[in-house]
């Protein structure tokens, strides 16, 4: 019987993630955990077993997105120009965001631990992928020193929150990535007071 029991757990971890997948594409982060169990016609404590948090579903669902992003990163990693390369990186990065209801929840730094059960979180593994560019090009003198991948993280994150309810959201968060790595006035110093 266990073997039964775990080709059934399985099946409904399976199930409640291909579930998952879909109401976040639609709802986002505030996916109903409730209307989850019921379209995959389990009950709520068999997807708080497989998933015990939001984030721990969150990131599930996003893991296959991330898995290409940080292969992404270590596929620019020897880029020539290593400025153009972080940025082409995180461009992709918001990109992704934007388009992905859920994403930039899973990445947002809320202070919880990664989960033991479900490895590194979403914005671990992407901080760790993209941190030797950002070193890299860092060291170049094209990025300043003391931006750190948690930095731009959080940019990433908080443009992909901001423009989430807009009507072409990737439009324009890719608009505001473009404006924050520019900058306000990229040609004139900003002025001391």
């Amino acid at each position: 019987m266990p073997a039964q029991q775990r080709a059934d757990a399985r099946r409904n971890h399976a199930r409640i993630l291909a579930v998952a997948e879909a109401e976040v594409a639609d709802r986002g982060a505030d996916a109903s955990l409730e209307q989850i169990a019921r379209t995959a016609g389990v009950g709520s404590a068999t997807v708080r077993r497989h998933f015990p948090t939001r984030r721990a579903l969150l990131e599930a669902v996003s893991h296959s997105r991330i898995e290409a992003l940080c292969a992404r990163a270590h596929d620019l990693a020897d880029a020539p120009d290593a400025r153009t390369a972080l940025l082409a990186w995180l461009d992709e990065v918001v990109a992704y965001c934007a388009s992905v209801r859920g994403l930039a929840a899973a990445l947002a730094h809320d202070g919880a631990a990664p989960d033991p059960l479900h490895g590194n979180s979403c914005a671990s593994a992407i901080e760790a992928a993209g941190t030797p560019l950002l070193r890299r090009a860092a060291g170049e003198g094209t990025v300043a020193p003391t931006v750190t991948m948690a930095d731009l993280i959080t940019l990433v994150v908080g443009i992909a929150l901001a423009t989430e309810h807009h009507p072409d959201p990737a439009a324009q968060a890719d608009r505001l990535f473009r404006l924050a790595v520019a900058g306000l006035s990229p040609a004139v110093g900003v002025p001391h007071g």
